[in-house]
């Protein structure tokens, strides 16, 4: 009787990191209170909205879109990925700014970093180093 090949095992995706919401707390809409994690840290420095060749484009939601993808490709430097991310703190120059296109911030959001919505800060500042700059975003990963 000929034996059955042994079907290989599939790998595994990694575990998605765990959300911290106390009882009772109304759910965060876009972003986390809390996450736990565990595996290697990647941090990623302030990222602006600029191209590879220092070019910012026009408007903030294409800076952020931008300054998105910039911090998933130091991530991926880094062997993690969107669904890593555990922590953003985002600088901005005019809070008004960000409140006005939060729509279409949270698609173009989506569309980089899928429905991750890891721990995150928002925070106003008088300027940022790059004079065209609108925004500057940090990030926390954590690889498992």
């Amino acid at each position: 009787m000929a034996k059955r090949p042994v079907p290989k095992p599939r790998p595994r995706a990694p575990k998605k990191h765990n959300v911290l919401q106390p009882a009772g707390w109304p759910a965060p809409k876009g972003y986390a209170n809390g996450i736990k994690a565990r595996g290697a840290f990647v941090f990623v420095g302030g990222m602006v909205g600029w191209d590879a060749r220092e070019k910012f484009p026009k408007g903030f939601v294409a800076q952020a879109r931008q300054a998105l993808q910039n911090i998933v490709a130091v991530i991926t430097e880094g062997g993690g990925r969107p669904e890593h991310i555990v922590r953003l703190t985002w600088y901005v120059i005019d809070m008004d700014e960000y409140l006005a296109c939060r729509r279409e911030l949270g698609a173009a959001y989506r569309a980089v970093l899928g429905d991750n919505f890891p721990a995150m800060a928002l925070v106003q500042v008088g300027r940022l180093f790059e004079p065209e700059a609108r925004l500057e975003i940090e990030a926390t990963a954590v690889v498992p």
